[in-house]
């Protein structure tokens, strides 16, 4: 079977870094990015199957990334994460087509769990 491989966005690089470990070691390809332009640039030359972004990044957010996924690599699920409780970026995110979103602190194994169904709902189509 296949890696999977999954993007983690966010601009706080050391909880990226420490995610990204913990996937590894359930056996997924896990890259990072610190911004949402240098997801754009790692999605042009090696997609993966999931996008784990923040919400709130300076620059490009989450949402805006969202959307440029959504046009340019529509087979990419995306999962969003933010640490703030606002109701609108959840539904915003589920409207513009988010797999699902996630609050911070984030549970490793509900984000685990919620890669396994994206990557299942990936592997239908």
């Amino acid at each position: 079977m296949e890696k999977w491989k999954v993007l983690l966005v966010d601009d706080e690089r050391e909880f990226t870094a420490a995610l990204a470990e913990r996937l590894a070691l359930r056996g997924m390809d896990a890259r990072t990015a610190a911004s949402g332009e240098e997801a754009l640039r790692l999605l042009e030359t090696d997609p993966p199957h999931i996008v784990v972004s923040d919400v709130m990044m300076p620059g490009l957010g989450g949402i805006e990334l969202l959307k440029r996924i959504q046009e340019r690599h529509p087979g990419v699920r995306v999962i969003l994460l933010t640490g703030m409780s606002y109701a609108f970026d959840v539904q915003e995110g589920k409207r513009l087509g988010a797999f699902a979103c996630l609050m911070k602190p984030l549970n490793i194994s509900e984000l685990i769990k919620t890669i396994h169904e994206a990557v299942a709902e990936v592997g239908e189509q």
